[in-house]
């Protein structure tokens, strides 16, 4: 289905509420655009039933068939059961999806069991710039009867086992400048007799991480919540292809040879990762120079219970004690220009519990529970405002290469996620009653 089809499913069975235009952004050049707007609509205002808020973007990542895409990338092509598009899974497909669902309810005459509302924007790959003010402006209005918000902008962990979603791990973006003279050196005429910035910004950067990939910064693990028994024994079951993650990096061997040492590490524990330099020669050939300023760029991709504020004191503290022992006259300076914190939900809040049900109905097999590595900012922003429960809850296989050339969703992911998606709404309506039962969303990290 295309864009259009959304905008007659959207005009044939929604009450449209309002389409916010957020603020405007202030392009390189100065110029300014204006945000594409936020589409808020609803169905049913039945105060016997909860209400559901479903968020989706209809934004996608740039593409080109010339790319390496065998097919053109803004045609929906089907190719032995699979629908190929930029944004097929990520995040137009899941969003027809859900539309479809309540769709469903219509054809067959049937009454909703749930009031529907979404949430449809725009901006969500370039950070969903300007959705945070709505979010603070609205959540007195149109989300003041929300009971849960469901989120399906992921993948699961295999191509084949359903999975929900209940975490991801947060980021915090690091920048650590070295800087000595006012302009870069000749290495013959310098070269021995001075304090390189370089040489001192790759003493810091080897002084993070071990090559165990143990984060070397005193305190940094503190925080981590213990595993329990009951989180451990989640990961006993989940389907996991050790080889084909290792054969997708293209890396000859990963750093942990079971799969929950793997798991643990790339959801539960923090990790840290150096991007890159800025300043220092890196073209083809030689130049032997030797730069004035130098800065290295890291990121530590923390998990529950790490405040960011937390981690940030103890990286500077970490690096202006290994720079003070080098003695160098250079000034150093440390900053953290991104963060952004980690989400975790409960697996046995009725709300999880609902959808496990749902995927069993429709699948025939529960669902892996399973945390995300990444950083999806949008499941915190709206618990922390809103107030309201979230859930992420994907149809897309591990293989859809969102972002990548070919993205895809296989039209049995598609239908039965349609079907799950129906088959939620009906759980959910068993819920009434229950929805203010379990502890405050916002107090989850």
């Amino acid at each position: 289905m295309s864009l259009s089809s959304l905008s007659a499913l959207r005009t044939e069975i929604f009450h449209y509420i309002d389409a916010h235009q957020s603020d405007f952004i202030e392009l390189l050049n100065g110029q300014h655009l204006p945000l594409p707007p936020v589409i808020l609509g609803e169905l049913g205002k039945d105060p016997q039933n909860l209400t559901i808020c479903f968020y989706g973007h209809v934004d996608v990542q740039p593409a080109k068939k010339e790319d390496g895409w065998k097919t053109d990338p803004f045609t929906l092509t089907e190719i032995n059961g699979n629908l190929y598009g930029r944004g097929a899974t990520d995040n137009k497909g899941p969003v027809l999806a859900w539309i479809n669902a309540v769709g469903t309810f219509r054809a067959l005459k049937r009454a909703m069991p749930v009031n529907f509302k979404f949430v449809i924007e725009g901006m969500e790959e370039a950070g969903s710039l300007g959705l945070e003010k709505l979010l603070e402006e609205e959540k007195q209005g149109f989300f003041s009867d929300v009971d849960y918000i469901v989120i399906s902008d992921n993948l699961w962990l295999s191509k084949k086992k359903p999975a929900l979603i209940y975490g991801t791990r947060g980021n915090a973006c690091f920048c650590v400048e070295v800087e000595g003279g006012d302009k870069d050196l000749h290495s013959g005429t310098f070269g021995g007799i001075i304090h390189e910035p370089l040489t001192d910004l790759i003493a810091l950067l080897d002084s993070l991480v071990d090559p165990t990939g143990h984060i070397q910064i005193p305190g940094i693990y503190d925080a981590v919540a213990v595993l329990t028994d009951e989180e451990k024994k989640l990961y006993e079951s989940i389907e996991y292809d050790i080889e084909e993650h290792k054969n997708n990096s293209g890396v000859k061997k990963l750093l942990y040879s079971t799969k929950e040492e793997i798991l643990l590490h790339l959801w539960r524990y923090p990790s840290l990762s150096i991007h890159g330099i800025e300043g220092a020669f890196h073209e083809p050939g030689i130049k032997t120079v030797i730069p004035a300023k130098v800065i290295g760029k890291f990121s530590i991709r923390q998990v529950p219970n790490m405040d960011l504020s937390d981690v940030h004191q103890r990286v500077v503290d970490h690096l202006e004690n290994v720079f003070a022992k080098r003695n160098s006259p250079n000034k150093l300076k440390v900053s953290m220009p991104l963060g952004a914190q980690p989400w975790v939900a409960d697996v046995n809040d009725p709300l999880y519990k609902a959808a496990k049900r749902a995927i069993k109905t429709v699948f025939g097999e529960d669902p892996d529970f399973i945390r995300d590595g990444s950083t999806i900012p949008i499941a915190r922003i709206f618990q922390t405002i809103t107030q309201k429960r979230v859930i992420m809850f994907p149809i897309g296989a591990a293989d859809d290469g969102e972002h990548s050339q070919n993205e895809k969703i296989s039209r049995f992911n598609y239908i039965e996620g349609t079907k799950v998606f129906a088959a939620f709404f009906l759980e959910i309506a068993k819920l009434r009653g229950q929805s203010h039962e379990t502890s405050n969303p916002g107090t989850n990290n």
